[in-house]
């Protein structure tokens, strides 16, 4: 096994040189420098396992500027060298993700057993990200995270699984709370950019006038409050997957912007003359119809078939009633795995669960299940805990049939029927109650063999 690498970085040469003598004698790799930015320099040609690092350094000797270059040294370990007298200064820097601190005299001791820790350290984090990466690497098997056995959703994966190595756009379409940054996350986790990051955007919760400092990025005085550089992230997801949540929610000067960084490959920060270039995956979801929001001059044209490429429906959840108890026995053995306590529902609830439209689909179906086994006192869920969380004595439809299969269909003829009744046979109603479309219930009922 080679040598662990350090980095010393502090103005006073014959400290680096006795600590070096230290560590080198312990069997380390040790390279050293006196200020800022040949730290940066260091850091960016080599591979180190770990920093020791003086705040107070030339040409400014400003904490303050020590404290920003921790960052840069991302997931490697740092070790900050204080003054005896400089304990809060070392909190700030442990704040600013430093591993430890050592005070100055150093004992040469203390020195190798914090050192061997923080290096030790390094090398597990390593071995956790290589078994992390071996133990999640897909397979034809995988769900993909998406929880469900009806055809919809393995059609949905098989989609997933031949466009996820390909580095065409993707637009994912669908009601909220269907999965879809799920989707997104599998489609990256299936390319060829695994490796790299995976920044997810959510448009709609980013105010508008902050949208563009957000994705591109600032340069220190480019408007009030911005007092030092700041990345954006689009820089961040450079050779990764670009996820866009929401992106109809995106303001039409935004859209303007973010079609000219998709056409040109490049964007400039704000307040920046310097171009960056970028290279992404780009993945969008919605849950508007963005066609309909073209016409009404809501979402630019253009950027819509830009981003379009390739689109993935999301099925609502009314649509894939035999998916529901498997989503809530995921759901149960989640909530298990936190707490401890193994919860089962009884045939009743688990029918009320099959049987409601669920407008807010799985999430709205999540938030029920745990709201309802937060209350429950026993071991099994009933309709006790749903009645006391919904206020109100919930029907539940006679299911007939002995195979999941066949009280699924019962219950969605019960279901199709009743919505058919109350709208006094009218499909196009019907359907809208029922959370489809007027096709979609019509093919339901030639199925089923029902009238009306």
């Amino acid at each position: 096994m080679s040598a662990a690498k350090i980095l010393i970085v502090d103005d006073e040469s014959a400290f680096c040189e006795l600590c070096a003598l230290w560590l080198e004698q312990a069997g380390y790799e040790v390279s050293s420098c006196g200020d800022a930015e040949s730290a940066r320099r260091l850091f960016n040609e080599q591979d180190f396992d770990l920093v020791l690092q003086d705040l107070a350094l030339p040409p400014t000797f400003l904490p303050e500027e020590g404290l920003q270059l921790i960052a840069l040294y991302a997931d490697t370990p740092v070790v900050v060298l204080t003054g005896h007298d400089e304990k809060e200064l070392a909190i700030k820097a442990m704040q600013a993700g430093a591993w430890d601190f050592i005070g100055k005299p150093v004992d040469p001791d203390m020195l190798r057993v914090v050192v061997q820790r923080a290096i030790e350290r390094r090398r597990l984090a390593k071995e956790v990200e290589r078994l992390r990466r071996v133990v999640g690497r897909p397979t034809e098997s995988d769900d993909l995270g998406l929880i469900g056995a009806s055809a919809s959703m393995d059609s949905l994966r098989e989609l997933i699984r031949r466009i996820a190595p390909t580095d065409v756009p993707v637009l994912i379409q669908g009601p909220s709370g269907t999965g879809k940054e799920v989707i997104a996350q599998a489609l990256h986790r299936l390319s060829q950019r695994a490796a790299e990051p995976f920044i997810s955007v959510h448009c709609g919760a980013i105010p508008g006038e902050l949208l563009e400092s957000e994705l591109f990025g600032y340069k220190k005085g480019a408007f009030t409050g911005a007092d030092k550089d700041r990345k954006g992230l689009l820089f961040l997801a450079d050779k990764g997957t670009l996820f866009l949540d929401e992106i109809g929610e995106m303001p039409l000067p935004m859209q303007v912007k973010l079609l000219r960084v998709l056409q040109e490959g490049c964007y400039y920060p704000v307040g920046s003359r310097e171009v960056e270039h970028i290279d992404v995956r780009l993945v969008s979801a919605t849950n508007r119809n963005l066609p309909k929001a073209v016409e009404e001059g809501g979402f630019r044209d253009d950027l819509y078939y830009r981003i379009k490429g390739l689109t993935l429906m999301t099925p609502p959840l009314q649509e894939r009633r035999s998916d529901i108890p498997l989503l809530v026995r995921h759901f149960l053995q989640g909530m298990a795995r936190k707490s401890g306590r193994e919860l089962q529902v009884d045939g009743e609830t688990m029918r009320w669960f099959c049987a409601q439209p669920w407008p807010g689909a799985v999430r709205e179906l999540k938030n029920t299940l745990e709201s309802a086994a937060a209350i429950c006192m026993g071991d099994v869920l009933t309709m006790q805990e749903v009645n006391l969380i919904s206020g109100t004595a919930a029907p539940v439809a006679q299911i007939k049939g002995d195979t999941l299969d066949e009280q699924v269909s019962s219950l969605e003829i019960h279901l199709i029927q009743q919505a058919l009744s109350e709208q006094q046979g009218n499909k196009t109603r019907a359907a809208a109650q029922l959370g489809l479309t007027r096709q979609g219930l019509l093919k339901k009922m030639a199925r089923y063999g029902v009238g009306g």
